[in-house]
């Protein structure tokens, strides 16, 4: 029919567009691992930031992964996605890696805003002194919490799955398990309450620090500091102020994807939108990380120079 040729035609498109977002987000992400992973070679040790990027880089890197197998998978070969279990690793191993991102993302941005912001309060002081030992037990305290959803989701798609799929319909997959979402709802309300949890986990401490740097660089120019200064103020609002607009875009049609995940049929252009922005952010927020931290951006501009180099040499 042509809405099924339209909607073809947009999974192929999307399907396009994802493969280039998630292959340059891998990239991106396996280069922070490897740029983190040879520095804690080389010193032995590895600072707060550093355990957090890490950690984050190896959830993100398997998120995209996961993700981009599924679309994959659903798009080309639906029919494989119907043998036992397939389905349901794919979805719970898709679940705790997106929780160790989300998390891990909000883990970072309160530790920035503990480590740059100023404040008088005392527990805001005791938090500033005590962070860097709590921010391994935060970070093992979010794999496991991630691992339980995982869990979690598994079992209950699997009890969905066995109780209403029919794997022997000769139908699409999203037909073959319309069935199976009736069953999601407690499921689709504790992942849309966890992911509001991490955002609110993401603004609070994001407009902090905005309303902290915002206020030390006013100080700044009522006394005539150096611009060097300044200019790092500034660029640090930036960076904070673009990491929580694309924050906010991505909840927003995570949000969007939870609830109209069980209308596809009539949805499928919000969908394809919705999962465009969720595969491109991790890559962007990727590049906005790189560029912020000194080490990483050496070592990127040092690698892009020696491509030029051996282009040019060509």
């Amino acid at each position: 029919s042509p809405q099924q040729s339209n909607v073809t035609s947009y999974g192929v498109m999307a399907l396009a567009l994802i493969t280039l977002e998630v292959f340059a987000g891998m990239w991106m992400h396996a280069f922070i691992v490897c740029v983190i992973c040879i520095a804690w070679v080389k010193k032995k040790t590895l600072n707060s930031n550093e355990k957090i990027l890490l950690l984050l880089g190896c959830s993100r890197f398997w998120y995209l992964c996961l993700s981009w197998i599924y679309v994959f998978v659903s798009d080309i070969f639906p029919y494989f996605l119907l043998v036992h279990a397939t389905f349901q690793l794919l979805q719970g191993s898709y679940c705790f890696f997106n929780c160790s991102n989300l998390w891990v993302s909000a883990t970072l941005c309160v530790f920035y805003c503990i480590k740059i912001a100023n404040f008088r309060n005392s527990f805001f002081i005791y938090l500033k002194v005590k962070i860097d030992r709590m921010v391994p037990w935060l970070l093992l305290g979010t794999v496991i919490f991630s691992l339980i959803f995982g869990i979690l989701a598994y079992n209950s798609i699997d009890k969905a799955v066995c109780k209403s799929l029919n794997f022997t319909c000769q139908e699409r997959l999203w037909k073959a398990t319309i069935g199976i979402e009736e069953h999601f709802f407690p499921f689709y309300f504790i992942t849309g309450f966890l992911s509001t949890t991490s955002f609110m986990a993401v603004i609070f401490p994001a407009l902090f620090l905005l309303f902290s740097l915002w206020r030390h660089k006013r100080t700044m120019q009522t006394n005539s500091m150096k611009d060097l200064s300044m200019d790092a103020h500034i660029r640090a609002m930036k960076s904070v102020l673009s990491f929580l607009v694309m924050y906010s875009i991505n909840f927003i049609f995570l949000i969007l994807t939870l609830i109209y995940s069980m209308e596809y049929q009539n949805h499928f252009i919000v969908i394809y939108l919705a999962y465009l922005i969720q595969h491109a952010y991790p890559g962007v927020h990727s590049l906005i990380l790189i560029f912020s931290n000194p080490k990483l951006e050496k070592t990127l501009l040092r690698i892009v120079s020696c491509v030029k180099c051996k282009l040019c040499m060509r």
